[in-house]
């Protein structure tokens, strides 16, 4: 804990508390703290530090690397001359340092640093360690620094710290180092510039150093590079600086750069917002419909290979970049996973509801799952795609990456898109510094791509549903956290989604050659009408369905009617006459041949159509027989049977046991479905949705009301033996560190009741501490316990 921390929260009021609790929600996550050095131990958690430092912009930043630069604690006035701008062009980013507690001002006007923050920045500024950390080396000894300073032609009197004060002192002048180097053989210059600017640390020639008359020996001998290791050498921050010259200032940038930016239609965007949302939806529910059938094998080191990728684009009607998309999108929101007894990928449990949905609620299901997805589905590597569902080392920076990109773009005004992408990638940089620059160059393409297919992005510019996106920044979390929040459901982008699928398309144009062609995109339960009753046979602007006795009998086989098919069929759009006579005539004909299961037995009324259908050379594999004029046996079993029969051109139906017709209706507009072995698949109850987060100010205030308070005392161990006379010793024990150390505990109290308790606090004869089952803290009577138990 920083007791200057503490110190400086004790002297704020309740709105400036306030506004570092808004910042920092990390710190007032349950449970909350209760005292002020509570909360300072959890704003210096160094974790948490960067995970701040991960979203500011690039000023604050560059401020950080000048302070760690300067060293010990500068002042405003320091820090602003080594930057080479004005005080008071730096103190409002040191506003935003003090808001987020990665810094904060101290009495004497000088600045405190977290002590985490040096621990992410080995070279700040491009800048090593202080020339005290090499001196004070255990690579260097008292020889080796006596012998130092007679090259220096510097006294050895004093302490060690002493002798390194005054070379210090030596090689940070610029104008005694320049004299020093003046002396160096030919090329020093050149090296020690390389080291100054493009350093600290750099592969080196090991034998340079020993060998007689090199720069890199002279640099070595006069302090000037300290080498690490054989082929590795190093140079001190104050040389580097001294090298550097005195007009050299620390890099500030505290205005973001240009980007260039077009004029768009925002009609033109958030129409073709309304094209791209049905679409994926669409293709994805035909996607996984696609893995229902087929089991998707995956590779035996991982990932789909390319050979699945394209069967799976082939037979679906989808793109191979919406193919590989939508399996890893899919992948993440958990509708496929693997199955070893199936072989492959296959729909789970999630997809028997998901497909139930309404189709907003499942567009925001692939939506949040891209999201919180950690790879790049379209990025290319050496002109090549990765493998799908691959692994990424790049991981969790892709998500991170993805948000900045994102956000980005949400600054755009609307009516406007950015002009070109490596404008594009120099405005994620300065708002998110700390990402690979080299990642993020290759990515954003990519990024921008999947936003295009998924009805984020359009002409450049960020459509609603891209923006109600990217303004829930980083709450996903990582895509394997069961626990991250379900954005999903968030009010905003819920409204956004069913904007986004209102122009969809759900009535058709049927022909009298029997097609049906909808002149836009098409909704999702028209899709699944049309794609149960006909086949498919053209995408784009306009889709295109054909209808013949095949695809109407695989609908009758589905378990419809063919009233209910024409039913459905009218409330999509006017029946010519052509159609209506297909429907009734398939309907005619469908189920005038039966299969039982028991036996494989064949029936049907026409004693001529079984005579031929035992004739029937193609169905010889059967094993049929004659039993009577109107019954046939079979030795395969009954499904292999209907399939066959089908296949030769019949219209067969199965039967149950009491030779009723037993048609399963497939999934459509119920709630509930049907699976393999009589299952019923039903909808998951709808989660909440995300949570409020906690309020800043009422926080502020409780802090500054108990800001008095003091610590877990050292009478703890005492007071637990004395009052809670029902434990015994080694559970008095458990108990003293829930108060000391914020051990987890589990306490039974007297009448029976539990409570999973920590951060605990000793008042008066009770134990007052966080209660998980609650939510918050509450009092526990020490003689009321009756048991404590660890919870790890």
């Amino acid at each position: 804990m920083d007791d200057h921390l503490v110190r400086w929260l004790t002297a704020l009021d309740e709105d400036r508390l306030a506004r570092v609790l808004a910042n920092r929600p990390d710190a007032i996550a349950a449970p909350w703290p209760r005292r002020l050095d509570a909360l300072a131990h959890r704003l210096t958690n160094r974790f948490a530090l960067m995970e701040v430092m991960r979203g500011l912009p690039l000023p604050p930043l560059e401020i950080l690397q000048a302070c760690l630069v300067i060293g010990g604690r500068p002042t405003e006035d320091e820090l602003a001359r080594f930057l080479g701008v004005s005080t008071s062009e730096v103190i409002p980013w040191l506003d935003r340092l003090y808001d987020h507690a990665l810094a904060w001002p101290a009495p004497d006007g000088r600045i405190d640093l977290a002590e985490a923050v040096a621990q992410w920045w080995t070279a700040p500024c491009g800048l090593g360690e202080p020339l005290s950390v090499y001196l004070d080396s255990w690579m260097l000894d008292t020889e080796a620094l006596r012998r130092l300073c007679r090259v220096l032609d510097l006294p050895y009197q004093g302490g060690k710290r002493q002798v390194s004060v005054r070379i210090a002192a030596l090689l940070g002048d610029p104008e005694l180092l320049s004299e020093l180097v003046a002396q160096a053989p030919d090329g020093t210059m050149e090296m020690l510039d390389d080291f100054a600017w493009d350093g600290p640390v750099r592969s080196v020639d090991g034998n340079r150093f020993v060998a007689a008359g090199t720069p890199e020996r002279w640099a070595a001998e006069h302090g000037l590079l300290f080498r690490t290791q054989w082929d590795v050498a190093e140079m001190p921050r104050e040389v580097a600086l001294a090298l550097r010259g005195p007009d050299y200032h620390g890099p500030f940038t505290p205005d973001p750069p240009d980007l260039g930016t077009t004029r768009v239609d925002p009609d033109a965007v958030e129409h073709a917002m309304c094209l791209a949302a049905p679409h994926i939806v669409d293709r994805a529910t035909a996607l996984l419909e696609n893995t229902d059938k087929t089991p998707l094998p995956l590779l035996k080191n991982g990932g789909v290979g390319v050979r699945e990728v394209k069967r799976v684009a082939r037979e679906t009607g989808c793109s191979e970049e919406e193919t590989r998309l939508l399996l890893e999108i899919c992948a993440v929101a958990r509708l496929i996973s693997l199955d070893d007894a199936a072989g492959g990928l296959v729909p789970t449990d999630r997809f028997d509801a998901w497909r139930l949905e309404d189709a907003p609620i499942r567009l925001r299901v692939l939506l949040a799952a891209w999201w919180r997805m950690e790879r790049s589905s379209l990025r290319r590597t050496e002109n090549r795609y990765p493998t799908v569902l691959g692994d990424d080392p790049a991981g969790e920076t892709i998500a991170r990456i993805r948000w900045a990109v994102l956000g980005a773009l949400a600054l755009v005004p609307e009516g406007r898109g950015f002009a070109t992408l490596p404008e594009l990638v120099q405005s994620v940089h300065w708002r998110a510094p700390l990402l690979d620059r080299q990642l993020l160059a290759d990515c954003t393409p990519a990024i921008i791509e999947e936003s295009r297919l998924l009805g984020l992005c359009a002409h450049d510019a960020l459509t609603d549903l891209g923006r109600a996106l990217a303004a829930l920044g980083a709450i996903a979390g990582n895509e394997a956290d069961e626990s991250a929040p379900q954005i999903e459901h968030d009010p905003v982008l819920a409204k956004c989604s069913v904007t986004a699928l209102a122009g969809a398309q759900r009535t058709a144009l049927f022909g009298a050659d029997l097609t049906a062609v909808v002149t836009g995109p098409p909704s999702v339960e028209l899709s699944a009408l049309l794609d149960r009753a006909a086949d498919r046979e053209s995408r784009g602007a306009a889709s295109v369905w054909r209808f013949s006795p095949a695809s109407v009998r695989r609908a009758l086989d589905a378990g419809d009617t063919a009233d209910s098919l024409l039913a459905d069929l009218s409330a999509a759009g006017t029946l010519p006459q052509p159609l209506t006579y297909l429907v009734h005539d398939v309907a005619r004909r469908h189920g005038e041949v039966t299969v039982s299961t028991v036996g494989c037995i064949i029936q049907g009324s026409d004693p001529v159509l079984l005579a031929e259908i035992v004739a029937h050379r193609r169905l010889a594999k059967l094993g049929l027989r004659l039993l009577a004029p109107t019954v046939l046996a079979g030795s395969a079993p009954a499904t292999t049977v209907l399939t066959a029969l089908r296949e030769a051109g019949y219209a067969p139906v199965p039967v149950d046991d009491g030779a009723g017709i037993t048609i399963r209706r497939a999934p459509n507009a119920s709630r509930l479905t049907l699976l393999p072995g009589g299952r019923v698949a039903e909808l998951e109850p709808a989660p909440s949705l995300l949570e409020p987060p906690p309020d800043p100010r009422e926080h502020a205030r409780r802090l500054i009301v108990n800001g008095g308070s003091t610590g877990p005392g050292g009478q703890t161990w005492a007071v637990i033996g004395r009052m809670a006379t029902r434990l015994p010793t080694a559970q008095q024990s458990l108990l003293g560190f829930v108060v000391d150390r914020d051990v987890r505990a589990l306490i039974t109290l007297s009448d029976g009741v539990t409570a999973t308790i920590s951060h605990g606090e000793l008042r008066s004869g009770v134990l007052d501490a966080w209660c998980e089952e609650a939510g918050d803290y509450l009092e526990f009577p020490l003689n009321e316990i009756a048991s404590v138990t660890s919870t790890y």
